[in-house]
């Protein structure tokens, strides 16, 4: 986000504009305000009666460099957040106003992010579910980065890349839970792909389980239906798939595979090229 304000340049050096009015005080010869004031009550301080003062285009200079430094500072945490959050900088552009317009329940996504301080006081999360290549990662990265945009500590993973930091020897699992809990909202993408070990799903349920008792919302996308999940029949996948359930809201997304839309124009953009 940019600042589009300038300032007044030519009230930084006025020597030859200014004027003394009627009164005696220093005037601006941009802005025609004072530069000076006169102490109250006709006092004096070290023998002075008056005083600096800011005219009206040096304010506005002091105001747009004020909001300039805090846009610097909000623009360098943001970063900071969207490099914790995001292992592949190519989420950084999944963002609503990038969106080809084809999901249907992009909207659901919107909703969530504009009614965001109520869905984490009520620790409220979303299941998104359906079939491969229809948009789910990318409904979920646009509320990762709005959510960035406003300050808001997102983590979003998954559990392949999360058992390979749990299975580290320079990892501290408590502590790397802990991290992951730490997080306002944790997006976990792909349930269902990880390895389906007895260790592997331990380590999953332990993940769930922690984000459920830290009471804060967790987002999660799977090609898996909400029918397979209620009827799972494994124990230790029913019992991963039943917390999720009573944490996050189910939403099915459906349509056209994005993924072989996005193939066709690349081969169609090839083909252009040879022609």
């Amino acid at each position: 986000m940019m600042l589009t304000g300038k300032t007044n340049k030519d009230c930084i050096n006025t020597e030859k504009e200014e004027y003394f009015g009627e009164d005696g005080l220093l005037y601006c010869g941009i802005c025609h305000e004072p530069k000076e004031a006169f102490y109250p009550a006709g006092k004096e301080l070290f023998g002075k009666r008056k005083h600096p003062r800011m005219c009206a285009c040096h304010r506005e200079e002091y105001e747009w460099l004020e909001k300039r430094a805090r846009q610097m500072e909000h623009d360098r945490m943001v970063s900071l957040l969207r490099e914790r959050c995001f292992s592949d900088k190519n989420m950084y552009n999944w963002r609503f106003e990038n969106d080809n317009g084809l999901n249907q329940k992009m909207s659901v996504a919107k909703e969530y992010v504009n009614s965001w301080e109520e869905n984490e006081k009520e620790n409220r999360g979303l299941n998104f579910w359906g079939g491969v290549g229809t948009g789910k990662s990318y409904m979920a990265g646009c509320i990762a980065n709005e959510l960035l945009e406003k300050e808001v500590t997102v983590r979003m993973t998954n559990f392949a890349e999360i058992l390979n930091e749990l299975n580290s020897h320079d990892t501290d699992r408590n502590e790397y839970i802990q991290s992951l809990c730490r997080a306002r909202l944790l997006i976990i993408d792909d349930l269902g792909m990880e390895r389906s070990t007895d260790y592997g799903l331990e380590q999953v349920y332990n993940v769930i389980d922690a984000r459920c008792r830290s009471n804060k919302p967790l987002i999660i996308t799977t090609n898996l239906s909400l029918q397979e999940m209620k009827n799972e029949s494994n124990i230790a996948r029913k019992r991963i798939y039943d917390r999720l359930l009573s944490m996050c809201i189910p939403v099915q997304v459906q349509g056209t595979n994005m993924r072989q839309i996005e193939q066709k124009e690349k081969f169609r953009k090839f083909t252009e090229k040879k022609v």
